[in-house]
């Protein structure tokens, strides 16, 4: 039985011209200690197909599924007691922007144990205790003083460390990252993208990686599910992802990439992407030479 299984979601927003969907059709499975990237360009719905699986979109949106299930149970008819009982003890999520996520009103300390005592019903000496050692396993220094200062007081690098913290406090069995290297330089992307794996891996969380960043696909999933205007294009396990992509999006966005540049000129994504989706019957195998 797979930890989360997603069959058919439909999320749609009211506009002035009718209703938009930001995610058509989408269907996705995680297994128990596997990585899933979810890839596709800003605005391909990959977050908002998250967020409503985390029950987090407004009101306003109207979200429909044939089935989602985390470990055999449907999520989508569960009360509102029974989601915040489920959301940020067994799901758990790292939003793309930390600074923005943290309440800039109380101390990082205040919210890591606030979770801590809601989920866990720890006393106040063990929520510190925790909150310490969450601290040290996501390298922050100083990890007592830490827990004092506020958002504004803290780095980037070091306000997505404490979303980190907070996301795996309560050992989640499904933890899901929204580009958790965004806005970060090249040297503390690194280090967050290491720490998400090394806690993955020693804990055997279920991970689902979002990212328009192949290079931390190639480097990180099991399996890629790639998305384009809301709709799943492809899946495929990385391996097989990157050596025969079947889409031409897919292909498109592979071409793209530095490494895969000829000439003096980057090849874009509208180089060899017309908007069809569907592959070409004389696509080349890796997306150059097609």
């Amino acid at each position: 039985m797979a930890l989360l299984q997603i069959d058919n979601l439909t999320v749609q927003f009211e506009t002035a011209t009718g209703w938009f969907k930001a995610v058509d059709g989408v269907s996705i499975s995680v297994e128990k200690a596997e990585v899933l990237a979810i890839v596709g360009e800003s605005g391909s719905g990959k977050s908002v197909a998250m967020l409503a699986v985390m029950g987090l979109l407004p009101w306003t949106a109207k979200i429909t599924a044939d089935r989602m299930l985390f470990e055999g149970r449907d999520i989508q008819n569960i009360s509102a007691t029974e989601r915040r009982a489920l959301i940020g003890k067994d799901i758990a999520m790292i939003f793309q922007e930390p600074v923005a996520s943290l309440n800039p009103c109380f101390t990082v300390g205040f919210q890591i144990e606030e979770v801590l005592r809601v989920h866990l019903r720890l006393d106040k000496k063990a929520r510190r205790a925790r909150a310490i050692d969450l601290f040290c396993q996501v390298g922050l220094p100083n990890p007592e003083e830490r827990l004092n200062s506020f958002p504004h007081q803290m780095s980037g690098g070091q306000c997505q460390r404490v979303m980190i913290a907070i996301a795996i406090a309560c050992s989640p069995k499904l933890l899901i990252a929204d580009e958790p290297t965004t806005a970060l330089d090249v040297t503390i992307q690194k280090q967050i993208l290491d720490l998400i794996m090394d806690l993955q891996a020693k804990n055997g969380m279920g991970l689902i990686m979002i990212t328009h960043d192949m290079g931390v696909v190639a480097e990180t999933a099991d399996r890629v599910v790639v998305q384009y205007k809301g709709k799943k294009m492809e899946e495929a396990d990385v391996l097989s992802l990157f050596e025969n992509p079947r889409s031409n999006y897919t292909k498109a966005l592979l071409a793209a990439l530095p490494e895969n540049a000829t000439g003096d000129r980057l090849t874009t994504v509208s180089d060899f992407f017309d908007g069809n989706p569907e592959p070409a019957p004389s696509a080349g195998t890796n997306g150059v030479n097609a």
